[in-house]
């Protein structure tokens, strides 16, 4: 499922912003396409607050391809000018085809050498067609098909268990997706450090975050408490502990702001 600003602490303030579902032949691959193109007044920057997904992006842009890995706190970018990008936020089957471990881009990036990726995402964007972003994902889509290739079973696995704990609300402990997944604890997490970077407690910790945010967001009025019961968290202070560690803000500061 697409949830159009899920991450995104202050969609108000964000550009033209457009979320794409991959082509049938490469869900197993992307989540989703994420494309924001902006023009922002001579002299004036926007700053784009975001709690990303815990999974890793490739990212193309004008003259450049990044790898980004999955993150442990909040960020933000302050866009300039004219510009665009195109991400993938990639599924944890697409990862061990593009980085060796995942783990050392923790909060971290890289330039990504993928000329023929540049050069067809750059040409769709800038045509002036239309369609430009939907022709943008699908020569994205057919890149990472040709370079990932077939997916091995311990990637639809990986898959499997990133879907469980970023989209089961009962799931709470990394304990609990491991007996759901019917493996051992110590498989589980090899599996989120092997296509994540990020052990399987710190992704459901960043979709308790991410719920949390968009609850608070859209819905002022709710009891912090109760929210904090419903997500999974122990007490109010762990949910407001949580938010201070990640975004630097409590939660009823957020909903002031």
């Amino acid at each position: 499922m697409i949830y159009a600003q899920r991450g995104i602490l202050y969609p108000a303030r964000m550009p033209e912003f457009h979320r794409l579902p991959p082509p049938t032949e490469a869900a197993q691959l992307v989540e989703w396409f994420w494309i924001p193109e902006w023009h922002i007044e001579p002299g004036r920057t926007s700053r784009q607050h975001v709690v990303a997904y815990p999974a890793l992006n490739l990212v193309v842009q004008p003259g450049r391809v990044e790898l980004v890995g999955a993150s442990t706190k909040a960020t933000h970018r302050d866009l300039v000018g004219r510009g665009w990008a195109v991400g993938a936020l990639l599924k944890p089957a697409s990862v061990a085809a593009l980085v060796d471990d995942p783990s050392a881009l923790r909060d971290d990036s890289t330039n990504f050498h993928a000329p023929e990726l540049l050069a067809a995402v750059t040409q769709a964007m800038e045509a002036g067609e239309d369609m430009h972003r939907e022709r943008a994902a699908q020569v994205f889509a057919d890149w990472l098909i040709e370079r990932i290739g077939q997916v091995a079973a311990s990637a639809r696995q990986a898959n499997e268990m990133a879907t469980l704990l970023m989209a089961d609300a009962a799931i709470t402990r990394a304990e609990d997706a491991a007996v759901r997944l019917s493996m051992s604890l110590r498989t589980l997490q090899r599996l989120a450090h092997r296509h994540v970077g990020l052990p399987p407690a710190a992704m459901i910790r960043r979709r308790r975050l991410q719920e949390a945010a968009q609850r608070v967001r859209e819905h002022p009025d709710v009891d912090l408490s109760t929210l904090a019961a419903e997500l999974g968290y122990a007490d109010h202070a762990h949910l407001t502990n949580d938010f201070r560690t990640v975004l630097g803000i409590a939660p009823s500061a957020y909903r002031s702001s």
